[in-house]
């Protein structure tokens, strides 16, 4: 049994099954972790989605921000931006069951040694409290109030984790640090504008998993999400998004051994977003 974790999918389906074929997984004894945003943008978000729902008891996929932008686009509180590719799932005949298993996606996942989300940690946070705060917007997108958080969900405030944080402002926060988080301000604050690579950032900004005190030492920390930071694998974390839609690779990370595998892909968008 080999456990395989893999960058940001975004729709791109025939380099899933490229890279599948490549790593000889086989769903009845391997196990496949995906570091979010398994849709958008790509050109087959449907047969992604299918596919993972498909194999469900090999799968675990945290969610991702294109992940939980299909679910408010599918719900009509925001209407779907000019770069996305998400009517072929929002017209398809089983729309209710594969919005119905994403929504109950994991926002974070630990096993071991490694921990896995989409995006980053607040750095105030330890493993303990990640999992706890994943675990409180887990609970709100699997119950009766999951279409209240949706219709509330976009918005950069607040910047900064404030245990004092309570409703709505709290589970934004929380979605936004796993799902969003690149870089912080000296103060720990949010920053979205900066997309690029760290070495490109103004010198005030801190890449999240530099941050100086980062409490989330005793876990490796699996992400994606950053694109244009490319394939990472350090001692304390391990970068997996490799731009796969931006005609960059869909890279596979096997746990057991470390060694990476990937598969070169056509570009599919042209500047990341």
């Amino acid at each position: 049994m080999s456990t395989y974790v893999v960058g940001d999918i975004q729709g791109c389906h025939e380099a899933l099954l490229a890279l599948l074929a490549a790593l000889a997984f086989d769903p009845s004894r391997d196990r496949l972790w995906i570091t979010g945003d398994l849709v958008n943008r790509g050109e087959d978000s449907l047969a992604v989605l299918r596919w993972c729902m498909h194999h469900d008891e090999a799968v675990v996929a945290v969610l991702g921000n294109h992940d939980l932008h299909l679910l408010a686009v599918a719900e009509g509180f925001v209407p779907p931006h000019r770069k996305d590719t998400l009517d072929m799932i929002l017209g398809a005949p089983d729309r209710v069951a594969l919005l119905e298993w994403l929504r109950h996606r994991p926002m974070l996942h630990r096993q071991g040694e490694w921990m896995m989300v989409h995006a980053g940690l607040a750095p105030q946070w330890s493993a303990d409290d990640a999992a706890a705060r994943a675990g409180e917007l887990e609970a709100m997108l699997r119950g009766p109030g999951w279409r209240g958080f949706l219709a509330h969900m976009y918005g950069n405030e607040p910047r900064r984790w404030d245990d004092a944080l309570r409703g709505q402002e709290r589970l934004r926060y929380i979605a936004n640090v796993l799902t969003r988080t690149r870089f912080l301000h000296a103060d720990g604050s949010l920053e979205f504008q900066h997309k690029l690579a760290p070495d490109t950032a103004p010198r005030e900004l801190i890449a999240w998993f530099d941050f100086p005190g980062r409490r989330a030492r005793d876990v490796r920390i699996l992400f994606g999400h950053w694109s244009t930071l490319g394939l990472l694998v350090r001692e304390d974390v391990v970068a997996l998004d490799t731009g796969c839609l931006w005609g960059g690779a869909l890279t596979a990370f096997r746990l057991e051994d470390e060694q990476c595998f990937q598969v070169r892909c056509p570009a599919r968008q042209t500047v990341p977003g």
